[in-house]
């Protein structure tokens, strides 16, 4: 028994330990801006596509939750509002992202809304973390904000193909720069 209690002892303390030197930090608020790249405007005005926020006037996603590990940035990053491609009777919203940095590469996924059907959740872009993201992350100041700025947006092969069906195309493909993000978020604890 005095075996067991020791063994049982060990594993809390490694465990506890392995927590603390990874500590999670969960957020409920924030922003995400995107500027959008030129050369992806206008592609997307030479095909007769607007590109527009779902509210608002500027691409700015409000982040309502979150969690990130800040040992080696590994979490989910959720947002509410969208982004709105319409042509002609085809209007395709691009809402409730969540950038997911939990698999083997970055992605902001979301909920594909096409004529007001929806479609599902899809990967839509492959995110680049900026060159000189060091870890572990460390927010700051008294509200605990994390900034990552300077993240790149690029077109997955799935949300190409379904564009390029919807809008009876050919000219989305996978890898093309659809903006620079921002990431703002704040009320972390841990």
């Amino acid at each position: 028994m005095k075996q067991q209690i020791k063994w049982m002892t060990a594993a809390i303390a490694m465990i506890a330990g392995s927590v603390m030197a990874a500590p999670t930090a969960d957020f409920q608020a924030g922003v995400t801006t995107v500027a959008p790249d030129p050369g992806f405007l206008a592609a997307a005005d030479s095909l007769g596509v607007t590109v527009a926020p779902i509210q608002g006037k500027n691409l700015a996603f409000p982040i309502t939750a979150g969690s990130i590990d800040l040992a080696n940035a590994a979490g989910e990053i959720l947002h509410k509002n969208g982004i709105v491609l319409t042509a002609g009777g085809t209007v395709v919203e691009l809402r409730n992202f969540i950038i997911d940095t939990t698999g083997a590469a970055p992605v902001l996924t979301g909920l594909v809304v096409v004529n007001e059907a929806t479609v599902g959740r899809l990967p839509l872009f492959d995110l680049g973390l900026p060159a000189g993201l060091t870890l572990p992350l460390e927010p700051k100041g008294y509200l605990r904000v994390l900034s990552l700025p300077g993240v790149t947006l690029k077109l997955t092969d799935d949300a190409a193909a379904a564009l390029n069906s919807v809008f009876s195309v050919d000219a989305f493909a996978e890898g093309l720069l659809i903006g620079t993000a921002n990431v703002c978020a704040f009320g972390l604890r841990h």
